[in-house]
Protein backbone atom coordinates (compact mmCIF):
# COMPACT_ATOMS: atom_id res chain seq x y z
CA UNK A 1 0.00 0.00 0.00
CA UNK A 2 2.93 2.36 0.91
CA UNK A 3 4.25 1.57 -2.34
CA UNK A 4 1.08 2.90 -4.17
CA UNK A 5 1.09 5.90 -2.30
CA UNK A 6 4.31 6.60 -3.25
CA UNK A 7 3.72 5.98 -6.65
CA UNK A 8 0.29 8.26 -6.81
CA UNK A 9 1.95 10.89 -4.74
CA UNK A 10 5.16 11.03 -7.83
CA UNK A 11 2.36 11.13 -10.88
CA UNK A 12 0.38 13.85 -8.92
CA UNK A 13 3.40 15.82 -8.05
CA UNK A 14 4.72 15.40 -12.37
CA UNK A 15 1.53 16.11 -13.27
CA UNK A 16 1.02 19.35 -10.98
CA UNK A 17 4.72 20.45 -12.42
CA UNK A 18 3.31 19.79 -15.98
CA UNK A 19 0.08 22.26 -15.28
CA UNK A 20 2.59 24.58 -13.76
CA UNK A 21 5.05 24.46 -17.02
CA UNK A 22 2.54 24.72 -19.44
CA UNK A 23 0.25 27.60 -17.77
CA UNK A 24 3.60 29.72 -17.46
CA UNK A 25 4.04 28.79 -21.29
CA UNK A 26 0.76 29.57 -22.22
CA UNK A 27 0.98 32.91 -20.33
CA UNK A 28 4.36 33.57 -22.07
CA UNK A 29 3.05 33.08 -25.63
CA UNK A 30 0.10 35.60 -24.43
CA UNK A 31 2.56 38.31 -23.84
CA UNK A 32 4.31 38.03 -27.34
CA UNK A 33 0.98 37.74 -28.66
CA UNK A 34 0.00 41.09 -27.47
CA UNK A 35 3.44 42.60 -27.47
CA UNK A 36 3.23 41.66 -31.31
CA UNK A 37 -0.71 42.79 -31.98
CA UNK A 38 1.08 46.53 -30.06
CA UNK A 39 3.73 46.26 -33.05
CA UNK A 40 1.03 45.67 -35.52
CA UNK A 41 -0.93 48.88 -34.34
CA UNK A 42 2.25 50.74 -34.25
CA UNK A 43 2.97 50.10 -37.77
CA UNK A 44 -0.39 50.80 -39.02
CA UNK A 45 -0.03 54.18 -37.98
CA UNK A 46 3.32 54.28 -39.55
CA UNK A 47 1.81 53.29 -42.62
CA UNK A 48 -0.80 55.80 -42.49
CA UNK A 49 1.44 58.10 -41.81
CA UNK A 50 3.70 57.58 -45.04
CA UNK A 51 1.05 57.66 -47.03
CA UNK A 52 -0.16 60.80 -45.94
CA UNK A 53 3.46 62.42 -46.68
CA UNK A 54 4.07 60.09 -49.89
CA UNK A 55 0.72 62.01 -51.56
CA UNK A 56 1.96 65.36 -49.89
CA UNK A 57 5.46 64.55 -52.08
CA UNK A 58 3.82 63.86 -54.82
CA UNK A 59 1.16 66.73 -55.27
CA UNK A 60 1.15 67.95 -58.99
CA UNK A 61 1.31 71.79 -57.73
CA UNK A 62 4.45 71.06 -55.67
CA UNK A 63 6.08 68.89 -58.45
CA UNK A 64 5.31 71.82 -61.24
CA UNK A 65 6.70 74.46 -58.36
CA UNK A 66 10.26 72.58 -58.13
CA UNK A 67 10.34 71.76 -61.69
CA UNK A 68 10.20 75.40 -62.61
CA UNK A 69 12.14 77.01 -59.61
CA UNK A 70 15.00 74.57 -59.36
CA UNK A 71 15.10 72.72 -62.27
CA UNK A 72 14.18 75.90 -64.60
CA UNK A 73 11.83 74.29 -66.79
CA UNK A 74 8.79 75.73 -68.24
CA UNK A 75 5.89 74.14 -69.43
CA UNK A 76 6.62 73.86 -73.71
CA UNK A 77 4.45 76.13 -76.16
CA UNK A 78 1.19 74.37 -77.42
CA UNK A 79 2.41 73.97 -81.16
CA UNK A 80 5.01 71.67 -79.63
CA UNK A 81 2.68 69.44 -77.60
CA UNK A 82 1.43 66.39 -79.46
CA UNK A 83 -1.15 63.72 -77.58
CA UNK A 84 -0.69 60.19 -78.33
CA UNK A 85 -3.76 58.06 -77.90
CA UNK A 86 -3.35 54.18 -77.13
CA UNK A 87 -5.56 51.64 -78.55
CA UNK A 88 -8.07 50.69 -75.99
CA UNK A 89 -6.97 47.41 -74.16
CA UNK A 90 -8.73 43.95 -75.16
CA UNK A 91 -11.30 42.42 -73.08
CA UNK A 92 -12.22 38.71 -73.41
CA UNK A 93 -12.01 39.52 -77.07
CA UNK A 94 -13.69 42.83 -77.43
CA UNK A 95 -12.56 46.28 -77.29
CA UNK A 96 -13.52 48.72 -74.59
CA UNK A 97 -12.94 52.47 -74.86
CA UNK A 98 -14.06 54.85 -72.41
CA UNK A 99 -17.92 56.19 -73.05
CA UNK A 100 -17.72 59.05 -75.82
CA UNK A 101 -14.44 57.71 -77.36
CA UNK A 102 -14.69 55.52 -80.38
CA UNK A 103 -13.49 51.95 -80.15
CA UNK A 104 -13.11 50.04 -82.76
CA UNK A 105 -14.81 46.49 -82.66
CA UNK A 106 -13.49 43.07 -82.09
CA UNK A 107 -12.27 41.32 -85.14
CA UNK A 108 -14.28 37.67 -83.34
CA UNK A 109 -17.41 39.26 -83.66
CA UNK A 110 -16.96 41.27 -87.64
CA UNK A 111 -15.07 38.08 -88.90
CA UNK A 112 -17.60 35.66 -87.85
CA UNK A 113 -15.62 33.06 -85.54
CA UNK A 114 -18.32 32.62 -83.43
CA UNK A 115 -20.70 31.51 -85.85
CA UNK A 116 -21.52 35.59 -85.70
CA UNK A 117 -23.31 35.50 -82.38
CA UNK A 118 -21.99 38.05 -79.92
CA UNK A 119 -19.99 36.48 -76.49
Amino acid sequence: MARLSFLLLVVLTACALSLVTSQHQARKLFIELEQQQERTRQLDVEFGQLQLESSTWAMHARVERIARQALRLKMPENSRVKIIEFPPRETNGVDKAPAGLPGKASSDATSGLNGGAPK
